[in-house]
């Protein structure tokens, strides 16, 4: 039985189904949830076509932290559609699946349940998994939502 659910979300229609199935899980074993959304850092510079331009970087985390904002706000009435008791956070890291497991450890969860796109091929090697990486280094068990 679980006590405690990290289950980190970006929004897309994937892991929204992953999400939808974790809160499912939570409702069915009286358990907490926290919904995790990690922010990209945009610190890093980009080039342009004749020289190095630098983003607004707090234009952009503004950005982040108002999608960040919907969709946590979409988990939290997903949990109150289910009556989980529903908690949400969001941090800022380059590295998404160190994040998912830091916060997990952090929140004291005894699972983390995540989408997977399910890349196969050389499509899995080249774009790599997030999801994957959150497999192998967790000590922490992982529920993977795979779609239909």
């Amino acid at each position: 039985m679980f006590k405690h659910i990290l289950i980190p979300t970006d929004g897309s229609k994937l892991s929204e189904a992953a999400l939808r199935a974790g809160m499912q899980l939570a409702q069915e074993q009286g358990a907490l949830v926290t919904a995790l959304y990690v922010m990209p850092d945009y610190t890093a510079m980009i080039y342009g076509a004749k020289a190095m331009m630098a983003y607004n970087s707090a234009e952009m985390a503004k950005s982040a932290e108002k999608e960040a904002d919907q969709v946590l706000g979409m988990a939290t009435d997903i949990a109150a559609t289910l009556g989980v008791d529903c908690r949400t956070a969001r941090v800022t890291n380059i590295s998404i699946n160190q994040a998912i497991i830091k916060q997990a450890g952090d929140s004291h969860c005894d699972l983390i349940c995540m989408a997977s796109h399910g890349r196969k091929g050389i499509a899995g090697i080249l774009l790599g998994s997030e999801t994957q990486r959150v497999l192998v280094n967790s000590s922490i068990p992982v529920l993977v939502h795979r779609p239909a």
